[in-house]
């Protein structure tokens, strides 16, 4: 009897064991129902809102695509073409830089070859001009000492002929 009692009672617990699990499992159901049911309507709230508006944006970059496309053609052509410039530009300065530098040196030797002639010329009048001119002067210089003393010596001689003046005086 005890055997049968052991049996019993191990039936009525592995009963009540299987109802609680069919009612856990119930409530399991009842909760993925609840979930599933809200994830539905998530969903096709998020098909609702969302989709339309990624249509837009694919609708969006299909037309802006063929201008992407011709902004960045555009871009590079632009970008070789500033290159090219900038390039011609540097050589362009380059040659003038050159050519200014060529011309500095022209006038340079120019200026030498002038303040060489001025000094030639110079030294030539000085030579051709000055020193006869220094000589004629120093010339004269003597002949007008000479007359001066000429003169001074008939003024001496004029004034040792006359008569005193004292003497006259009554």
């Amino acid at each position: 009897m005890e055997k049968e009692l052991i049996l019993t009672i191990f039936v009525a617990v592995t009963a009540i064991a299987v109802v609680l699990q069919m009612g856990v499992l119930f409530a399991l159901y009842t909760n993925v129902k609840k979930t599933s049911e809200r994830v539905d309507a998530l969903a096709r709230k998020m098909e609702a809102e969302t989709f339309p508006t990624l249509q837009q944006a694919r609708e969006l970059l299909t037309s802006i695509k063929p201008k992407v496309e011709t902004i960045v053609e555009n871009l590079t052509a632009t970008s070789t073409m500033v290159r090219e410039q900038t390039e011609r530009v540097g050589l362009t300065l380059n040659d003038a830089v050159d050519r200014t530098r060529l011309q500095v040196v022209r006038a340079d030797e120019l200026v030498t070859r002038t303040l060489d002639r001025v000094e030639q010329t110079t030294e030539m009048v000085h030579h051709t001009v000055l020193s006869p001119v220094r000589t004629m002067s120093a010339l004269m210089d003597g002949v007008l000492a000479g007359v001066g003393t000429l003169v001074a010596a008939k003024k001496v001689q004029r004034q040792r002929n006359t008569v005193p003046q004292d003497d006259m005086f009554i």
